[in-house]
């Protein structure tokens, strides 16, 4: 009896060694594994290079925008709408000294430009003064050249502040000059940012603010923003291509059902412009 048991014991251990020998590791060719390499690069040139030259995707983090942008949209960002500089690039490192094919903005465009106090950091606002034109504001009320800018009621809103608590504010429909309309939000007229000096914008620079005029840091603020130059302005913000209600982010596909913004999917940013208003051509 042992003499059989060690028989198949041998006839066992006879069938794993052709196993063995049958199994062959997997090779990976050397060809093939720089294939995938070139077409993961060609891959990723070109979407930098998309986001370099054409379109830049931005995230709203902040409500400073509210009500024309909410926290958690997601916007594409024109590249080409006033040419190019070296913000216009990854990490500002392009050696471009001069902004090339340049476009000036337009009044009431959205931008998002490097801050100039800290270019690493981009924000996003609108342009209400162009160079060489003066602005001020008293009592919450927006004058450029020393003309008052004029803005009418649309209603009371409960406006949601950073710390989660809400607060009575006011919806107005602003008319900058030429005609451009757009929405802001107005808690009070006597808030730290509704009285300011005179300022005079410097030629090659841009006043911008927030929709959301109590909370914003704006061209208002010199110390943090102030003016902004052309050579800061990254592109304009042209629409939305995406929203959530701020508790679910881009990737996070399985929040996408209860917390997707459909009416703002592919929205347009552009402000309302009067085709018969005349601005000196602006």
């Amino acid at each position: 009896m042992s003499d059989e048991i060690e028989n198949t014991v041998d006839a066992l251990d006879q069938s794993d060694d052709q196993e063995k020998k049958q199994k062959k590791p997997v090779l990976i060719e050397k060809g093939e594994i720089s294939e995938f390499m070139k077409t993961a690069l060609v891959a990723v040139g070109i979407a930098l290079l998309i986001r370099s030259v054409f379109f830049e995707p931005f995230h709203i983090p902040s409500g400073s925008m509210k009500p024309t942008l909410l926290v958690g949209d997601y916007l594409f960002v024109n590249k080409p709408a006033y040419g190019y500089s070296r913000y216009s690039f990854p990490f500002g490192i392009a050696p471009i000294e001069q902004r090339i094919w340049a476009k000036e903005p337009a009044r009431g465009d959205v931008i998002v430009f490097a801050l100039p106090t800290n270019t690493s950091i981009d924000y996003i606002k609108r342009v209400v003064a162009l160079p060489g034109e003066t602005v001020m504001v008293k009592r919450g009320r927006l004058f450029i050249n020393d003309i008052l800018v004029e803005r009418e009621m649309v209603q009371e809103v409960m406006l949601e502040k950073l710390s989660g608590a809400t607060v009575p504010a006011i919806e107005y429909i602003e008319t900058l000059p030429g005609g451009v309309t757009h929405s802001i939000y107005e808690e009070s007229d006597f808030a730290q940012l509704d009285n300011t000096d005179l300022y005079t914008v410097p030629e090659g620079h841009y006043f911008v603010m927030g929709d959301n005029r109590d909370n914003s840091q704006d061209s208002r603020v010199a110390e943090r923003v102030g003016p902004v130059p052309f050579e800061n302005i990254v592109g304009r913000a042209d629409f939305l291509f995406f929203s959530t209600n701020g508790y679910a982010g881009l990737m996070e596909v399985w929040k996408w059902p209860w917390s997707i913004r459909y009416d703002r999917i592919a929205m347009d940013i552009d402000p309302v412009r009067d085709a018969s208003a005349t601005e000196n051509g602006k």
